[in-house]
């Protein structure tokens, strides 16, 4: 009974952990402008290399 109230336990954790890692990105504003990085990728912003 103890080896499956420890996994219990173990898995409310780091289920607190993921929880606490996503709303500290959203907190930050990782995902604000979704559609701006999707486009940044396309543009070079570096003149050509001489």
């Amino acid at each position: 009974m103890t080896p499956i109230l420890f996994l219990i336990l173990l898995s409310l954790v780091l289920g607190a952990c993921g929880l606490a890692a996503f709303l500290w990105s959203l907190r930050v504003g990782q995902y604000d402008d979704m559609e701006g990085a999707a486009n940044r990728i396309l543009f070079d912003d570096q003149g050509p290399k001489r």
